[in-house]
Order: C-alpha cells, then sequence, then structure tokens
C-alpha cells in the first residue's frame, strides 16, 4: 500500500477527521490573530498568551458537549475558562469562523447570542439581555462586525453586517447592515461611511441641562420681580 492510500486510509477513521479539524481550526484562529493584531509576533506566544484563543477553544469544546445534552460538563468548561481567561462565553451560544477576542478581559456572551464569521470584539464588550424577554434574549451579530471596547448590545436582535459599535456604547435597538453605532443609547450616526443627521449626533457640543435649568429659573425670576414692581406701582 502506498503512502496515499494510507493516508486516504486513515482519514476515513472518525477520531482522526476529528483531530484533524480541530488542528485545522486552531490554525485558523492563530492565523486571524496573525493578520488582526499588530502585536502578535508569532504563532506560539498567540497559542500560549492569548487568553482570547484560549476562551474559544474552551467554547468550542463546551458547545460541543451542550449539544450533546451535557450541559453541566459544558458549563464547568466555560466557567473554568472565565476564571481562566476573564471572558465568560456561555456553551449555548453560536460563534461563527475567524472571531477575534482582543485582550478579552470582562467579555460576557450570553446564552442565545449569536456571532457571526469574522467578527472582533474588544474587552469589556456584553453580549446580553434587558430581563425583559425569553426564549431568544441576546442580540445576534452578523459577519465582520466589530464591537468597541466596554460596548453593550442588551436584546434580541440582529447588528447588521460590516457594522461598528463604537467604545462604551449601549446598543438597544437594531443596526442596519454597513453602519457605525454611538452613543448611550447608541444611534447610528454613518450608512455605508455616510454621516446621517450629524446635528443630533454630535457627541462634543451637548448642552449642560444644570445650565438650562438655572437659565430657565432665571428668566421666571426677572418676569416675577417685573411683575412685582408694576404691582408696587
Amino acid at each position: 500500500m502506498d503512502k496515499e492510500a494510507i493516508i486516504k486510509e486513515i482519514k476515513k477513521n472518525k477520531a482522526v477527521r476529528m483531530v484533524l479539524r480541530c488542528y485545522k481550526e486552531i490554525a485558523d484562529d492563530v492565523a486571524v490573530i496573525k493578520e488582526r493584531d499588530p502585536a502578535a509576533r508569532n504563532s506560539a506566544e498567540i497559542l500560549l498568551l492569548y487568553s482570547g484563543l484560549h476562551a474559544i477553544l474552551a467554547y468550542r469544546l463546551s458547545h460541543i458537549l451542550y449539544k450533546r445534552g451535557y450541559h453541566f460538563a459544558a458549563r464547568f468548561i466555560s466557567q473554568s475558562a472565565r476564571f481562566i481567561t476573564g471572558i465568560e462565553i456561555h456553551p449555548g451560544a453560536k460563534i461563527g469562523k475567524g472571531v477575534f477576542i482582543d485582550h478579552g478581559s470582562g467579555v460576557v456572551i450570553g446564552e442565545t447570542a449569536e456571532v457571526g464569521n469574522n467578527c472582533t470584539l474588544y474587552q469589556g464588550v456584553t453580549l446580553g439581555g434587558t430581563g425583559k424577554d425569553t426564549g431568544k434574549r441576546h442580540p445576534t451579530l452578523e459577519d465582520n462586525v466589530m464591537v468597541g471596547a466596554g460596548a453593550k448590545v442588551l436584546g434580541p436582535f440582529t447588528v447588521g453586517a460590516n457594522s461598528k459599535i463604537a467604545a462604551n456604547a449601549v446598543v438597544l435597538e437594531p443596526i442596519p447592515r454597513d453602519s457605525t453605532a454611538v452613543g448611550i443609547p447608541a444611534r447610528v450616526a454613518r450608512v455605508g461611511g455616510k454621516k446621517v443627521c450629524a446635528g443630533d449626533l454630535d457627541q462634543v457640543h451637548i448642552p449642560d441641562p444644570v445650565a438650562q435649568e438655572l437659565c430657565r429659573m432665571q428668566i421666571k425670576i426677572d418676569k416675577l420681580e417685573k411683575q412685582l414692581k408694576e404691582l408696587e406701582k
């Protein structure tokens, strides 16, 4: 039997196929990090030191167990990974290929959350629920979505493909594809690279509510003083 025939026979083995698939997924994850993180120097550093990669690998194992009904074992793995990495991914979540969790500390991904292919999540991101929904409670991120540091995406809605969520934004409603959302609560600032309602989304020149209230009070006092002077006459 020649070499090619032996390799072919080995690949027919289910366990071997699973190992090869896992190896390919790990290699793809490492390649994604090397592509997107300029601080990544080599594959060994990524494999040993990147908590985002460790969390994704633990999730994949826990997700397999979760789908097969081993919920306790799945949760044990996910909680152990949380303790080690600081990243909590529920084993029931659905995460696509090429997902990169950069830095990762404080990231939370809920049970019914869905993350599409090639998404990027930074530290402090929450894909959570509002506590008001049942069934599907967490958001869906389509492909190529970027969620900035500290952003919270809360509720069972969809963030469209190729969209960006700004750092510390709080997203409570659907975001269309190719959009940029900013603010608390988040509003769409750009769609397809073009500004939307720029005047309403000025994040710098925000009116001071205290100064406005003092101004209203001063106007009212001036009116009362004027009325008092007329009565004195």
